[in-house]
């Protein structure tokens, strides 16, 4: 990748947690369609469980279907080598013993163009984050109980 604007999109992560290993599978078919549609490309996706004594192991994704409800092979090698053990340890300390959890890293491909243009401008990311759901929902009702009421 020896151009420097090249077209790619920011680089995300999640660490999702199942606690008590529960992982229904529920959101799977979204990340799916994301990824048909062109929103994103998944460039990492591991699954690993906290046992009880804080000893982290990995899962394989056949580990994860073997009672036939979740349908994973879609997902099979999603692997692009940027995750390494040290994330894996790290992910894991916000995980509770007994859980187990989803490691995804994803590229916004919906961004890259405009990445792209601002990086071709000169522009540089000099921060990025994100605000948790609960503390914007937390923040608009507080909005809300702040204005005056009609009369």
């Amino acid at each position: 990748m020896s151009d420097e604007f090249v077209e790619m999109g920011p680089i995300d992560y999640v660490v999702v947690e199942f606690p008590g290993n529960r992982m229904t599978g529920e959101g799977f078919p979204l990340l799916v369609d994301l990824v048909d549609r062109g929103l994103i490309r998944i460039l990492d996706l591991m699954f690993v469980r906290k046992e009880e004594d804080g000893s982290v192991v990995g899962l394989e994704i056949a580990d994860l279907t073997g009672d036939g409800a979740l349908d994973l092979a879609v997902f099979e090698g999603a692997s692009s080598g940027l995750l390494g053990q040290d994330d894996i340890e790290e992910a894991s300390t916000a995980l509770e013993p007994g859980s187990s959890a989803g490691i995804l890293v994803y590229e916004n491909l919906w961004a890259a163009p405009f990445a792209t243009a601002l990086r071709r401008g000169g522009a540089r990311l000099v921060a990025s984050g994100r605000i948790p759901v609960p503390d914007v929902l937390a923040a608009l009702d507080a909005t809300d109980a702040a204005r005056p009421s009609a009369p």
